[in-house]
Parts: structure tokens; C-alpha cells; sequence
């Protein structure tokens, strides 16, 4: 009976020793493909970068005219988590350059850019019977003027003659 009870406490040892041997191989390897995830997430840059930086990445670029507001895009753009450079070519006109395979997620963050414009452009637009206001006043006070320009220079020609 001692023996039988040896035997199984060995048995038990031995196994519990295996699985213990097991799992932290198990959490070693989970260790050490997380460092190198991270290692690798440290080498490729994200975000807005420079374009040599973009076209450092190795894979084929696209670009997109966008005129307006640069920074709005910006915090679109980070919220996408696109990889992408601005080129200035003119006064409020830039030049997007991006990685072709984030196409998709260009398109998500441009379609949500051209909203947020559309939105701010109607907030900003006065309401209409405002500007029905002001131009009846304006018409109101041009109307008197007028004729009296025309006074004023039929009186200086017929002093001319």
C-alpha cells in the first residue's frame, strides 16, 4: 500500500512539475511576442510623418487635393489611426499623401472630414431672414442716394455749358 501511495505522489509531482514547465513556456513565448509586437509598433512610425518616413514604410502611396482646414483633418485622421504626410501646395490647398492599403480607412476619415466641414460651414451661415433684413435696409438706404447723384450731375454739366 506505501508503495502504491509513493508511486502516485511521484506520478502526481512529475505532472504538476510538467504543467507548471508548460505554462510558463506557454507565458514565456506570450512574453516574448509581445515585446517584439511592441519592438516593431516602435520602429514603424504612425500618424502624420514625413514623406521620406512614409515612403520608408515600403509599400505603395496615394494622394489626395484637400483644400481648408488642415487640422481638423489631423484629429480626424489620428482617430483613424492612418499613416499619412501633408504637402502644401498653395494657400489652404495641401496634397495628402498615404499608404495605398489604408485606402479604406482614408475614405472612413475623409467622408467624416467632409461632415464635419459641411457642419461648421452651416453653423457659421447666418440665417436667412438676417440677411433678408439687411439687404432691404441697404436697399432702403441706396434708394434716396441715387437720384440725387443724378442731380448733383446734371448740375455740374449744365453749369459746365
Amino acid at each position: 500500500m506505501q508503495e502504491q501511495i509513493d508511486r502516485e505522489s511521484v506520478a502526481l509531482v512529475v505532472n504538476t512539475s510538467k504543467l507548471t514547465a508548460q505554462g510558463l513556456a506557454k507565458i514565456f513565448m506570450a512574453l516574448v511576442h509581445k515585446i517584439q509586437k511592441e519592438h516593431q509598433k516602435a520602429q514603424t512610425p504612425r500618424g502624420e510623418q514625413s514623406a521620406k518616413k512614409l515612403m520608408n514604410h515600403n509599400v505603395p502611396t496615394s494622394t489626395i487635393p484637400i483644400e481648408g482646414d488642415k487640422g481638423l483633418f489631423e484629429k480626424i485622421a489620428r482617430n483613424w489611426q492612418v499613416d499619412y504626410h501633408f504637402h502644401k501646395t498653395g494657400k489652404d490647398k495641401y496634397l495628402l499623401l498615404f499608404k495605398s492599403g489604408q485606402a479604406d480607412a482614408i475614405t472612413g476619415a475623409m467622408s467624416e472630414y467632409t461632415a464635419e466641414v459641411m457642419k461648421r460651414a452651416k453653423d457659421k451661415r447666418p440665417p436667412v431672414m438676417d440677411e433678408f433684413k439687411k439687404a432691404k435696409e441697404k436697399a432702403e438706404r441706396e434708394k434716396p442716394k441715387a437720384p440725387e447723384k443724378a442731380e448733383k450731375t446734371r448740375k455740374i454739366e449744365v453749369a459746365r455749358e
